[in-house]
């Protein structure tokens, strides 16, 4: 248990470095320590290190053949293949993938049904991000190959065409092996729309908080957070964000100041910047997991706001009074340094200085600008504050204007003004909530912030059916991928034990094509 804690105490670091509150709030999948141990095949043979990167030939562009291709890094452990078995496939999705090996073992999901199937794992490293790049660079130019099509038409080249390291590699190509494509958030969803997209591909699937709707105004991000969290937390952060919203209506420039000082972000210029500062809090929640406990960031964010002299305050909190002191005092004392380090704040959190550094790199291995793009563009998913009469942790004034501004600041050459993200068009290209896959299992947790843009959706009553399982357990985001978790988590257990035995089942109905 202790190195998920470490683990997603270095996720919280390297997070905070992150300007731009939306990206806080990626759908990333969650890191796992990569294993030191050494492998072998099930004859004893030592295989390499998982470790070992690859290089495939990908096409740059689907649609033109013509202009060739880029260097796909992926990685493979085959410690438990054996001929007939499937070939398991995951990508990460928005980040850099190197570091999460760990997703090619059974303390994964993915190696657990390698394991068995005896089945060989693989993971590859979506396009534009890490060092998989068409360009040398993360211009708008290079960027508009960066889209939902291409990244399916990937998967789909590399499994048909790539020779894989192991024994027998050149010839497991769908049609001669079984492959299960997995994903988790966002690579969850990219599963899902594979599967639509390129029917008979992958025999199976399997999608945890897959988040298969997109969705531009998505204030539903803070639900589950503000359904679980803490509720004295929750009432006095409620009371914090209606004030807020009171003196803005009012026009009270006098009294934002004050509220403004009290956190120690007097010096952050525009409101907006400083309604989305006090979303950062709330952001910490997606680190979490079911074996962390206190000492987590957001636990102590919410002790700080709760605990006096010992005392926990009731269901209603402390009030409006206390709950800007003591906020405020944790900004001040906690979060301010670790959010920020030694930059004065509006460096930090402000988003209107479009010459900064944030906004104008264009060099490679770039998540935030990368995923930025597919934001801007196709799905959306800004978290924002909720419409009038539902209780709000997150501030209206902040709305999608607030971060499609920014997208105008990041790719000033592709956008004149602030653009509208076409998730329609997503939604009826791949089916987002209408998806209906046979092979295709879901898995999504309770507690996950991204729960509002997966099949488990509040009211959205989507059948569990034996063609398309869905399952859900107390988890929050991506829990299930996580063998840990299910020793932790009953729960989680239950979902990670219907996830193997569907794939079981599945492939027992395997037959070659070719």
């Amino acid at each position: 248990m202790m190195w998920a804690l470490a683990s997603l105490l270095l996720a919280g670091l390297a997070r905070a470095a992150i300007p731009n509150a939306m990206l806080r709030g990626m759908p990333s999948l969650p890191k796992i320590p990569v294993p030191a141990r050494s492998i072998t095949s099930p004859n004893g043979t030592a295989l390499p290190p998982i470790t070992t990167v690859y290089y495939f030939d990908q096409l740059i562009d689907h649609n033109n053949p013509d202009l060739g291709t880029f260097q796909q890094r992926y990685w493979m452990n085959w410690e438990f293949y054996e001929p007939g078995g499937p070939i398991v496939l995951m990508t990460p999705g928005e980040t850099d993938a190197d570091g999460y090996e760990g997703y090619l073992t059974n303390e994964t999901i993915n190696g657990l049904i390698a394991q068995q199937q005896n089945g060989a794992a693989v993971l590859v490293e979506h396009r534009f991000f890490g060092y998989s790049n068409p360009y040398d660079n993360l211009t708008s130019q290079s960027l508009a190959l960066l889209t939902i099509q291409q990244a399916i038409d990937d998967l789909d080249y590399f499994a048909n065409t790539a020779d894989l390291p192991m024994p027998g590699g050149d010839a497991v190509k769908p049609g001669q092996a079984p492959w299960i494509l997995i994903g988790g958030s966002y690579s969850g969803a990219l599963t899902g729309w594979t599967m639509v997209n390129k029917p008979g591909l992958f025999w199976a699937a399997y999608a945890s908080s897959a988040v298969v709707e997109a969705i531009t105004d998505y204030y539903g991000y803070f639900t589950p957070i503000r359904e679980y969290m803490p509720q004295n937390c929750s009432s006095d952060v409620e009371a914090v964000i209606t004030y807020l919203d009171g003196l803005y209506a009012a026009n009270n420039t006098a009294g934002i100041q004050t509220l403004k000082e009290a956190f120690g972000l007097g010096d952050v210029v525009h409101v907006d910047d400083f309604a989305s500062a006090l979303q950062y809090n709330l952001f910490d929640w997606q680190s979490l997991q079911p074996d962390v406990g206190p000492g987590a960031m957001f636990f102590d964010f919410c002790d700080a706001l709760e605990v006096k002299d010992g005392v926990s305050a009731g269901p209603e909190g402390w009030g409006l009074e206390n709950a800007i002191y003591s906020w405020g005092n944790f900004w001040n004392t906690t979060y301010y340094n670790y959010v920020c380090g030694s930059e004065d704040a509006e460096t930090c959190l402000g988003t209107y200085n479009t010459t900064q550094s944030y906004y104008t790199n264009v060099t490679i291995n770039n998540a935030e600008r990368s995923w930025f793009w597919m934001v801007c563009n196709q799905v959306g998913w800004y978290q924002v504050g909720p419409p009038e009469g539902q209780p709000a942790i997150v501030s209206r004034i902040l709305q999608p204007i607030y971060e499609e501004r920014q997208c105008v600041n990041m790719f000033p050459q592709a956008f004149a003004y602030p653009p509208q993200p076409t998730t329609t068009q997503t939604d009826m290209m791949y089916d987002g909530w209408n998806i209906d896959v046979p092979q295709l299992f879901f898995a999504n947790g309770l507690r996950d912030p991204w729960r509002e843009a997966t099949v488990s959706a509040d009211g959205l009553y989507k059948a569990n059916t034996t063609s398309m399982p869905i399952y859900e357990g107390d988890g929050f985001h991506c829990s299930d991928l996580i063998t840990e978790n299910g020793i932790v988590d009953p729960t989680i257990a239950v979902v990670q034990a219907a996830g193997l035995m569907y794939m079981k089942e599945w492939l027992a109905e395997w037959t070659p094509s070719a």
